[in-house]
């Protein structure tokens, strides 16, 4: 992985720290000396819209996008957000999501099963990891399930980032009484394990 570029795309709705997990992770990089790239997408962040954040980091990178079907791992912080990352995603693509289905306004929501096939048709490499409900459950705040998620990507080396440099880069980042739960949850991740 040492001279390959990694090419990352986080999506979800406003409100679930895209913006924060992505400098978290760009500062990682830059302190294990790689060069890094980023790119913000934003809907209607504040009324809960999609958001999406793109990342690139290794030897040489000339720009923040990621290319169509380029994608190493797409991690999603809700369901139904993961369709709209299809467009980055090949056969080699990754996608770690988090098990938390929100429901669309007017619409009629997908069901798990039928978000599922469609990523399928593009990758099998499918991890799905009940962050929300962990989250909630250990700490009181759903809102960690991004760093919970970043925790197990970095753990099961999905992302190819040293843990110590993650957590270095949060304590940089978070504010002070924030830091606690947000190491916490990024350490609580090394032992989880795939719902699928």
């Amino acid at each position: 992985m040492e001279n390959k570029n990694f090419n990352l795309v986080i999506v979800g709705i406003g409100g679930q720290g895209q913006i924060t997990l992505m400098k978290i992770l760009a500062q990682a990089a830059l302190l294990e000396k790689k060069e890094v790239k980023t790119s913000e997408l934003h809907g209607l962040s504040q009324r809960g819209g999609s958001v999406e954040v793109q990342m690139r980091f290794g030897k040489e990178i000339f720009s923040p996008l990621v290319f169509q079907a380029g994608a190493d791992l797409i991690l999603a912080l809700e369901m139904h957000e993961s369709l709209r990352a299809l467009y980055y995603c090949s056969e080699k693509t990754k996608f770690l999501i988090n098990r938390n289905l929100i429901p669309i306004p007017g619409q009629t929501s997908l069901s798990e099963e039928e978000i599922l096939k469609a990523i399928k048709k593009f990758t099998k490499k499918i991890t799905i990891i009940n962050a929300t409900e962990i989250c909630k459950k250990e700490f009181g705040n759903e809102i960690l399930a991004g760093i919970y998620l970043i925790g197990y990507g970095v753990y099961k080396k999905m992302i190819p980032l040293k843990p110590k440099s993650v957590l270095n880069a949060i304590k940089k980042l978070i504010p002070e009484k924030y830091l606690e739960s947000n190491l916490k949850a990024f350490k609580l991740a090394s032992a989880s394990e795939a719902v699928k």
